[in-house]
């Protein structure tokens, strides 16, 4: 199977998510995806499912906002990237194949569809910036969630009770309205979104933390990392 992989910027951060999805498997091919043709390695149409990856903040037109000054920012935008993400998801939407949100995928995705972002988390802030170190590295935080009863994640999950990670400062504010909160972290952040209304659509999977490097606390088994990779792959499976 062809999984298309957005690039987030990083070949670190890239490879974390290659891993993840692989596991090892030689029969699952990851095909990165990219705005930029030096690091494009594949077309969406050659896909059998998709993943949007995290990274840089999505430019605030895409969310309806006038305010394009707000804290910790970055420095530059990167249209072409919002643009170029927005493309292949309404092409795997129109080919019904599979999507994975993972953290800035998943604010995009809620955009795409009509939502909004709070730009900043501001005092809700604390339990999911990163840890920086002495020498600038970024480490995520851990922190808990409540699952939503009825939801693709607590069928996944099998409890109401979670820890996984984050190092997100935005997220989202306005739901889409074809989509459903599946969880919330323990200040109330929404951390998983998914279809409201699953009949006839492609399975959509939208979360917030980062499953693909929660090896770093050592949940790499967990359901929210292991678990969502297997609901994914399964997913693929069933439409190829």
């Amino acid at each position: 199977m062809n999984i298309g992989l957005t690039y987030t910027g990083s070949e670190e951060k890239h490879n974390n998510y290659i891993r993840w999805l692989k596991q090892g498997d030689a029969a699952t091919d990851i095909i990165t995806l990219s705005a930029e043709t030096k690091e494009n390695k594949g077309n969406i149409k050659d896909c059998d499912a998709l993943v949007l990856s995290g990274g840089i903040d999505i430019h605030p037109g895409y969310y309806n906002s006038d305010n394009f000054v707000y804290p910790n920012m970055p420095q530059q935008f990167y249209e072409k990237r919002d643009a170029y993400e927005r493309g292949v998801f309404a092409d795997a939407q129109k080919r019904k194949i599979p999507v994975l949100g993972i953290c800035r995928g998943l604010q995009l995705i809620n955009c795409i569809l009509g939502g909004s972002l709070q730009q900043d988390l501001a005092g809700k802030n604390s339990i999911h910036k990163a840890v920086v170190d002495e020498k600038n590295k970024q480490f995520d935080k851990a922190h808990g969630l409540h699952i939503t009863p009825g939801t693709l994640l607590a069928a996944m999950a099998g409890t109401d009770r979670a820890v996984v990670n984050s190092a997100h400062h935005q997220c989202v504010n306005a739901i889409a309205g074809e989509l459903m909160v599946s969880c919330v972290s323990d200040d109330n952040v929404i951390e998983g979104l998914e279809w409201k209304n699953k009949t006839g659509k492609p399975f959509l999977f939208c979360v917030q933390w980062h499953p693909e490097r929660m090896y770093e606390f050592q949940l790499e088994k967990s359901v929210l990392s292991a678990g969502i990779r297997d609901a994914f792959i399964e997913a693929i499976k069933k439409v190829k």
